[in-house]
């Protein structure tokens, strides 16, 4: 059986799409079996051996201990990555969209499964690098992928991964949980995340959640993958709104205060910490433990109706939200 490999076809601007218009090169001149046949060639180590891995009706999984955790997470051709994003980022970003949810929760990974949804004239080229690339990022953070599925669809390219995990200490920080003067955090920069490639470049906080789910101080948390401005409201306490420090915000170079508000695919942790806190001495402990990731403190939580002079409110501010 001939899998094709070796780089995808490129065109004068660099850019490689899924798509091929040689019925030779396409996904259709395999047929599913053989497709499949290929993923586990192109998954190599990063899935284990059935049953254990991709070949039976379900996958078996060791049994686990303490809270286990799930999330699942698509990438979409025209929707989260275009023919500007290389195949094999594209197949790392639709795993570390899903790392970050468990970031965001305090958790590590354990297992994942994909549901694959293709047109007919998808080259396959291109597919094997997209499942090289998943199966690079899977390895570097433990993932095994034990299983899939794939269907047909005209115009699509897409593809859906379930993630497994569990809590990586005794507590699992959910986005309730913030009280009113609670201090509002976020890690990392804002803002420009599209046009400096760090929708697919970026590094999910998996170390960074742990270490944050470990301090009581922390009473809420979640990952900025909509914009600060919508995602806030998941973690704001009834009765309060998030009163900002719009100079304190930290923004990607050449990000508007807009952009680092409502543009997404930024996949920081935004958190609240209690009000009661040394904010230097979590400051210090920080740096400590990650020197190179920024921290900052971008306002707090306040009743409705005492609202502070100058204060930004994010609600003047639009982030991502589907269907609209």
């Amino acid at each position: 059986m001939i899998c094709l490999p070796g780089p995808a076809r490129r065109n004068s601007a660099g850019q490689v799409s899924p798509f091929t218009k040689i019925f030779r090169e396409s996904v259709s001149a395999l047929g599913e079996e053989k497709l499949i046949a290929c993923i586990r060639r192109w998954l190599g180590s990063a899935s284990p051996r059935s049953p254990f891995g991709i070949g039976d009706d379900c996958a078996v999984l060791p049994a686990a201990h303490g809270r286990q955790l799930i999330t699942v997470d698509p990438v979409i051709y025209g929707r989260h990555f275009d023919a500007a994003v290389p195949p094999r980022a594209a197949g790392a970003k639709l795993l570390k969209r899903n790392l970050s949810d468990l970031a965001a929760m305090g958790g590590r990974p354990t297992a994942a499964v994909l549901a694959l949804t293709l047109d007919g004239r998808v080259s396959r080229k291109w597919l094997e690098q997209f499942y090289r690339g998943l199966a690079t990022c899977a390895r570097r953070y433990g993932v095994a992928i034990v299983g899939g599925d794939v269907a047909q669809a005209d115009g699509v390219v897409a593809a859906s991964l379930t993630l497994l995990g569990r809590a990586a200490g005794t507590r699992v920080v959910a986005r309730t949980g913030a009280r009113q003067g609670d201090w509002i955090y976020v890690t990392g920069r804002l803002g420009g995340s599209r046009r400096s490639g760090h929708h697919f470049k970026f590094v999910p906080r998996l170390a960074e959640g742990a270490w944050l789910a470990r301090q009581a101080a922390v009473r809420a948390m979640m990952d900025v993958s909509d914009g600060l401005a919508k995602d806030l409201h998941a973690l704001t306490p009834r009765g309060t709104r998030p009163a900002l420090d719009s100079a304190g915000i930290p923004r990607r170079a050449g990000a508007t205060l807009a952009a680092a508000l409502g543009e997404g695919e930024d996949y920081e942790l935004v958190f609240a910490v209690a009000r009661s806190t040394d904010r230097s001495a979590f400051a210090r402990a920080w740096r400590k433990s990650f020197p190179r990731t920024r921290l900052s403190c971008i306002g707090c939580f306040v009743a409705t109706a005492a609202w502070p002079v100058g204060a930004l409110n994010p609600d003047d501010y639009r982030g991502y939200e589907h269907l609209r």
